[in-house]
């Protein structure tokens, strides 16, 4: 079994050309779930969805999250009722936020409801959120206290980050199966994510970080620097404004405590002995996933990296 620690649309990239590479029965995703907002009285799972639609093939193409041939006719009608309308719900969208919404108050489970979404989209892998219990990312800007979302979407990442916490994480509790996925796993891989706000929030759950040190599995992480620079999103604004070196070695010494391999891109071949220092053994090839060869490409080397272990 492998084991995926996964948050927005690189994660999300990533596994789909690893449900290319293996068998998808093998997989298990952890998911982030402290992006989670409500919205227009919906509970809306963003990252947990671009799996979703990633996976199954309902994404938009182009965006990397939503759904493709998508219409926001909803959307523009509670904006002229007075709602606010920032962020992008499209109408077939809506539909799982739906979905999950009418489960959660029925008394389901966030894994029971994650469970439901999976299945209605055809997965065959396993996708777990990181807990059922209420953690929420928050960041501190010069210009007060913001949810990620508002940070994320509503303002753009215009805002410098000062601090980031993740409210709930300390009384949040693994959800069932996310502990033993690490535990029994073959590999755990965290993929190519935002190591503040997307893994961020999953380390800092009770027993979750410890799991990854104890695990008998090789761990192998996929940088989301490039060059020094993010591929995709704020990792690299985000990581230089509180204090963090913005390169692959930086990523290796936030993972360091659990880290066996690194993944990084050939751009940053010459950063591989640095990355050796921290303890952690690089392995250098193409990390940028351009299309379906190029993410097959990339899981691929991982998975020989893990087997080399």
């Amino acid at each position: 079994m492998i084991t995926v620690l996964a948050g927005g649309v690189g994660a999300a990239k990533f596994l789909r050309g690893l449900i290319d590479a293996v068998d998808p029965a093998s997989i298990t995703v952890i998911g982030n779930t402290g992006d989670d907002e409500e919205f227009l009285g919906l509970h809306v799972s963003p990252d947990l969805d671009t799996v979703v639609y990633t996976l199954s093939g309902a994404v938009h193409p182009e965006q990397g999250w939503g759904l493709a041939g998508e219409t926001y006719a909803t959307l523009e009608q509670a904006a002229r009722l007075g709602e606010e309308a920032w962020f992008k719900l499209g109408d077939k969208d809506i539909a799982t936020h739906l979905l999950r919404t009418r489960l959660l108050r029925e008394g389901k489970t966030l894994s029971e409801a994650t469970e439901a979404v999976a299945r209605a989209f055809g997965l065959s892998c396993r996708l777990l959120p990181m807990s059922d219990d209420r953690v929420r990312t928050v960041v501190t800007t010069d210009g007060g206290e913001l949810s990620f979302q508002e940070y994320f979407v509503k303002r753009r990442c215009q805002d410098e980050v000062r601090a980031v916490r993740f409210d709930g994480a300390a009384r949040a509790r693994p959800a069932p199966g996310v502990l033993e996925a690490i535990a029994a796993a073959e590999a755990v891989i965290v993929a190519p994510s935002n190591p503040i706000v997307s893994i961020g929030p999953l380390l800092a759950l009770p027993r979750l970080r410890d799991a990854l040190r104890k695990t008998e599995a090789p761990v192998i992480a996929i940088s989301p620097i490039v060059g020094g620079r993010a591929i995709k999103g704020p990792a690299d604004k985000m990581l230089a404004s509180l204090g963090y070196e913005v390169s692959a070695r930086g990523v290796a010494q936030m993972y360091a405590d659990f880290l066996d391999m690194l993944v990084l891109d050939e751009q940053d071949a010459s950063l591989a002995g640095e990355v050796a220092s921290a303890g952690v053994r690089a392995v250098v090839t193409d990390t940028i996933m351009r299309d379906a060869a190029t993410r097959r490409a990339l899981a691929e080397a991982t998975l020989r990296a893990v087997r080399e272990v």
